[in-house]
């Protein structure tokens, strides 16, 4: 991790107009078919991975972080679930459908606390990304398109306190927790994001608003967003809980470029 600096915004990407997102709470969502669906039993079972770490210290985090970043698509990739495909992951027992009053939150250590439907993150300055996206079991997706609000840009339009050094998110699936430090948010330019693949973000895939981190393993990019807060310090998320390392950086991956 690089040192933490107090908190600085770097510009602004150019904006965008995306198409309103409409889903009924409890609708059935179809299965697209770059996707495929893991529940909950595997994702329990791929703690496992993790777990290593936590038992074995990080000497064996580091060897499986070899591993994964040294595969391709004729070797262990293969035989995992999802090589060259979205594999959909859900820590409950489904996909949470959003509330219909939907709003995503933006407090913690900011002056102006923001609560925003999907068509206000809509309305902002906009990011634009081509990038992978890669899980720390193995399988990626190449040049995936996504569009979001930058998380810097969120803070500074929150008012962000110079005491904030990091962002802790929450799930409305009432489980999935995750991190990142402002530093690293600048780095890799992550956005709140609402709109992936051309469309918006659908219910499997997080949606109506999702985190995504480029640079890093897929598990820092937490689904079904329903809260940004900012913080003093970073806290380990659901996935960090269970063993995986809080530093979740693919190995080779250079800074995102947003246009």
């Amino acid at each position: 991790m690089t040192e933490q600096q107090p908190f600085s915004p770097d510009g602004s990407a150019s904006g965008v107009s995306v198409g309103p997102l409409s889903e009924a709470p409890g609708s059935k969502v179809p299965q697209e078919p770059w996707s495929k669906p893991i529940g909950r039993r595997t994702v329990l079972s791929l703690l496992g991975l993790g777990a290593l770490g936590t038992l074995f210290g990080s000497d064996v985090q580091a060897g499986i972080s070899s591993l994964l970043n040294s595969v391709d698509a004729g070797g262990i990739a293969s035989l995992l679930p999802g090589g060259g495909q979205f594999t959909i992951y859900t820590v409950t027992d489904g996909y949470p459908a959003a509330p219909a009053d939907y709003r995503l939150r933006v407090d913690g250590l900011v002056q102006r606390p923001l609560s925003m439907t999907v068509a206000d993150l809509q309305s902002l300055p906009a990011t634009r990304l081509t990038r992978d996206f890669q899980c720390v079991t193995g399988w990626e997706v190449t040049n995936v398109h996504w569009v979001g609000v930058r998380l810097l840009d969120l803070a500074e339009r929150a008012g962000v306190n110079r005491a904030a050094s990091a962002f802790r998110f929450t799930s409305f699936d009432g489980v999935y927790t995750e991190s990142l430090a402002v530093d690293q948010a600048r780095e890799t330019g992550a956005i709140a994001a609402y709109s992936m693949l051309g469309a918006p973000v659908t219910r499997e895939h997080g949606g109506p608003v999702r985190l995504y981190v480029p640079d890093m393993f897929g598990y820092k990019s937490i689904k079904w967003l329903s809260r940004i807060e900012l913080v003093t310090h970073a806290e380990p998320g659901y996935w960090e809980q269970n063993g995986y390392p809080v530093n979740a950086w693919i190995s080779g991956h250079a800074p995102a470029q947003a246009a």
